[in-house]
């Protein structure tokens, strides 16, 4: 029983009694599965203040060690070491919180846009923050993937069912990317399992001695997989599909803790695992992340599709992130994970933003929109403030992140150029291009044919309501907390990450 009421365990399949409830209610109950699904994704919410509590209390007298670790024999046949082991750190604690933390005003945010089967989307899409918890979680290289795995199955159903016109294209596509990555995850972990004698991520570490010529390969098969996910140009057009077709809450729960299932994996695995292979493709990354920058930022500008424009926007982010995690350097890391956070806040945002005017006008094509504000004044300054947040405005969550990864990278021996420091702040120039470009489209200007047609069919555009509000206000608080004082969030991350570049620089000094 007290391994069922493990803190981590409490944290990673509590919503299964959202789910199990769910089961015994009507099909026709459709309040009372929205009500269930907020409910049990809200006490998530609050275990996962009191994991955080608990944890500071552990860190503070072992910091930057895996705490409250738990380890339970699982799968012990023929040689194989499998265990139930789950543990968190500075890194896997910030992600935990986001995940529980979008997960119930995702839900809040499908009152009037979800309306078939109610009933089947919440219990997917409780089922998919059990698979997202246990991802941040694991501490097993088997129970990973089995978690990684686990969560394509509902976000596949998710953008299947209640997304677009072209919504089963889509769903395929993203599965198809992301289960041919896994494949070759799956293989460096089998590989990994049998010849190191043990699936552990602790005990890998500690043990190390993998020759640098396999470290390559194994970090090569490990890197596929959290690419795509990522996504890392070129390995990004399942993204712009994926996003435009899937639900609004599919959207943000996309954008805001799926793609950094990725950049996690990078951290968590390819470079403490294999640190000389790190050091060996930081260049090559570092390349494929200014490249997935630009072209995101310029492609961003040529979309009339507001949620296309977002979802390229993100493959723009996420090269920033990948910037600094191979900066190998404490400014980089720490900025990177920054980062993902302030990604997974601001675009999740834009994302709720563009469904609560979809839900009035059904369309997104931003070229009939056009004076807004005057129509709409509490909606037009909600976007402003989140669109200021995603193109860096000081002040505001965006600028933190980016401004201590170009610092990371301008200095970065592992990249060995300040050039991809240079590069990189092209896209943060673009980035205000296309932003305040869409937001004057939209808001600006004289009133769009959007409005007449709505007129037309006897009804005038609304402002936000009470609902749409309160969903957005926990975002804007986190914008504005983290752009004036970030310096919990890097308190919180310091010593796992000090700890990762200790040991990436004791590779590269043993590489000379």
């Amino acid at each position: 029983m007290e391994y069922l009421l493990h803190p981590l365990t409490l944290v990673t399949f509590f919503p299964l009694l959202g789910v199990l409830v769910l089961l015994f209610l009507k099909p026709e109950q459709h309040n009372a599965h929205r009500w269930t699904a907020l409910v049990a994704s809200l006490i998530n919410f609050g275990i996962s203040i009191v994991l955080l509590a608990q944890f500071i209390g552990y860190e503070s007298v072992q910091p930057g060690q895996l705490q409250m670790a738990i380890n339970l024999p699982w799968i012990q046949v023929a040689g194989w070491n499998i265990s139930y082991a789950m543990g968190v750190d500075g890194l896997s604690i910030l992600l935990v919180l986001l995940t529980t933390f979008l997960t119930p005003i995702s839900i809040l945010s499908t009152w009037n846009a979800v309306e078939t089967k109610v009933k089947d989307f919440m219990i997917f899409f409780l089922m998919l923050e059990v698979g997202m918890t246990g991802v941040f979680l694991a501490q097993d290289l088997f129970l990973f993937y089995v978690f990684w795995e686990f969560t394509l199955v509902p976000m596949y159903f998710l953008i299947g069912i209640w997304g677009g016109p072209e919504r089963m294209y889509a769903a395929v596509k993203f599965f198809l990317y992301t289960m041919a990555g896994s494949l070759l995850m799956l293989l460096a972990i089998l590989w990994l399992g049998i010849y190191q004698g043990t699936f552990s991520v602790p005990e890998l570490i500690a043990q190390g001695g993998i020759p640098a010529d396999i470290q390559m390969w194994l970090f090569l098969a490990f890197a596929a997989a959290f690419a795509i996910k990522v996504p890392m140009w070129p390995l990004h057009s399942w993204l712009p599909d994926a996003h435009v077709q899937a639900p609004t809450a599919g959207s943000v729960i996309l954008a805001g803790v799926l793609l950094k299932m990725g950049t996690y994996g990078f951290i968590r695995f390819n470079i403490p695992l294999f640190p000389v292979a790190a050091v060996k493709a930081a260049p090559w990354m570092a390349l494929l992340a200014v490249i997935g920058i630009i072209y995101g930022a310029a492609v961003s500008y040529y979309q009339r599709d507001i949620k296309k424009l977002v979802a390229y926007s993100s493959v723009s982010h996420l090269g920033f992130v990948m910037l600094g995690l191979f900066a190998l350097n404490p400014q980089g890391i720490q900025g990177g994970i920054l980062q993902m956070i302030n990604h997974g806040l601001s675009t999740g945002a834009l994302f709720l933003l563009v469904g609560m005017i979809y839900e009035q006008t059904h369309t997104r094509d931003f070229e009939v929109y056009g004076g807004l504000w005057k129509l709409m004044p509490v909606f037009g300054t909600l976007t402003l403030i989140v669109t200021l947040s995603s193109m860096g405005l000081p002040g505001l969550n965006g600028f933190v992140g980016e401004f201590t990864i170009l610092l990371g990278a301008f200095g970065s021996e592992a990249i060995g150029s300040p050039w991809y420091a240079g590069l990189s702040a092209i896209g943060v120039i673009l980035a205000a291009v296309y932003m305040l470009y869409m937001f004057q489209k939209i808001f600006l200007g004289p009133e769009g044919s959007i409005v007449e047609e709505v007129k037309k069919h006897g009804h005038a555009l609304r402002d936000l309501n009470a609902r749409e509000i309160i969903t957005l206000l926990p975002i804007l608080v986190l914008i504005f907390w983290i752009g004036l004082y970030p310096k919990p969030f890097f308190v919180l991350m310091a010593p796992t990450v000090d700890k990762l570049v200790a040991a990436v620089q004791a590779a590269a000094v043993a590489m000379h």
